[in-house]
């Protein structure tokens, strides 16, 4: 959990360089935004993406409720649910948000390997398993 949080501290100041720094530098590195553009492969990608994010924004932080963490030999899974809280034009605006976070235990420290953070459908009525269209 030291590793997400940091993680999410190095986002919400906007530290490119530490949050560069927290994954895989591996070819294969995915992260999924909430967006329907938001897939970025590989560090320069995500960079890219975090950039676009903050430039879109005068301030941003995730904050999460509640989480799970499993562990697998050097790999570990956080599933987080929380709250999005950004400053857009001037306007403050929360969304719900769900992250599941694959880090990878490299020397002393963990490294996100995969990260998809989204937000449920609003369009889904609850207790529904897709969106009903309309009759």
């Amino acid at each position: 959990m030291d590793a997400f949080n940091k993680l999410w501290k190095a986002y919400e100041t906007r530290d490119g360089g530490a949050l560069s720094s927290m994954f895989v530098p591996d070819p294969d590195l995915v992260l999924y935004g909430t967006g329907a553009d938001e897939k970025r492969i590989g560090v320069k990608e995500v960079r890219i993406q975090f950039e676009r994010d903050w430039s879109q924004s005068e301030a941003a932080s995730l904050k999460f409720d509640s989480h799970s963490v499993s562990l697998a030999g050097g790999a570990a899974l956080v599933a987080a649910d929380g709250a999005a809280h950004v400053k857009v034009r001037g306007q403050e605006v929360t969304m719900p948000v769900r992250a599941t976070i694959v880090f990878e235990q490299r020397g002393n420290s963990w490294r996100v390997a995969q990260a998809h953070v989204s937000t449920p459908a609003g369009e889904q009525a609850e207790g529904e398993s897709w969106i009903t269209p309309p009759r």
